[in-house]
């Protein structure tokens, strides 16, 4: 469980129905401990998919990937 002061991460697993907040620094270990534990190593826990797509936008936003609209 993260402290208070850090920023965290929400973490997804749909097949066991939990969600929690991950320290930011601990969420690649989290989920890989909790996928290699509970689910012999299938990728099913996650960042909450919301969050990675809000971060992804941003990381192409912040390349110039997505262009601008009026370009169009």
């Amino acid at each position: 469980m993260a402290d208070e002061t850090e920023p965290t991460v929400p973490v997804v697993c749909s097949e066991c129905e939990t969600e929690t907040a991950v320290a930011i620094d601990d969420v690649a270990d989290a989920v890989a401990r909790h996928n290699d534990g509970l689910h012999d190593g299938e990728q099913v826990a996650s960042v909450d998919p919301a969050l990675a797509d809000q971060v992804r936008d941003l990381v192409a936003e912040d390349l110039g990937l997505l262009g601008d609209p009026a370009d169009d």
